[in-house]
């Protein structure tokens, strides 16, 4: 592999994890909030409230079903208009980051419903506002299963980084399709394709270590 070759592969690199990291910053400033509301609005919660939770879960299920590829091209005109431009490694930011709060929506709802509905009720029986029970009892409680879902959803966003690279996002899979793909170079792909799974596997283990670190610390 030539030396310019590598640093294409070095520079594509660098794309992905800005794609990736930028993304879930964004994905989850949006999803974290989405899914502490989706749960605490639910029938039998702290805060019922059967419009709010069913029109949130509307959209989120609608943007969650709706394919990476055919949504990135949907919302073209959105991502002109934020980030100037629909093609490059900053303008696929805006799709993957819309593709990926609704997941982290919904896995931040599974991790808190899973807190056993006792705490919360004695929670309430000592004073404790909705914030108060939100901020220092559901979300301290399912910490180590948040941080599980959201390595999750960062394996996903690697994944989704690569089928950008189809429409012009830059990155690895830009390279692959590109390199690998339309001028027949198989050692290109081939690369490519492993450092991909590399980096899944290393986000999965810093994901784990995490989440055991932290389920120990609260046993």
């Amino acid at each position: 592999m030539s030396n310019e070759m590598i640093e294409l592969l070095i520079k594509s690199f660098w794309e992905t994890g800005y794609m990736v990291v930028a993304s879930t910053v964004l994905a989850s400033l949006i999803g974290i909030p989405l899914g502490i509301i989706l749960t605490v609005t639910r029938n039998g919660h702290i805060l019922p409230n059967t419009v709010i939770n069913s029109v949130l879960g509307v959209i989120v299920n609608a943007t969650r079903s709706t394919p990476f590829i055919i949504l990135m091209v949907a919302i073209i005109p959105l991502t002109r208009m934020l980030v100037g431009s629909s093609i490059g490694t900053t303008a696929a930011i805006v799709p993957l980051t819309i593709s990926a709060a609704p997941f982290i929506a919904r896995v931040i709802e599974s991790s808190l419903l899973e807190i056993d509905h006792g705490v919360i009720e004695a929670a309430q029986s000592m004073g404790a506002s909705p914030m108060q029970i939100i901020y220092k009892v559901l979300l301290p409680e399912a910490l180590h299963s948040i941080v599980l879902g959201i390595t999750l959803a960062v394996i996903a966003l690697i994944g989704y980084s690569a089928m950008a690279g189809v429409l012009g996002g830059g990155g690895l899979g830009d390279l692959a399709i590109r390199y690998g793909y339309q001028r027949f170079q198989p050692d290109v792909m081939i690369v490519t394709v492993v450092i991909l799974i590399l980096m899944v596997q290393l986000i999965q283990f810093i994901g784990d270590t995490l989440s055991k670190k932290l389920n120990k610390t609260k046993l």
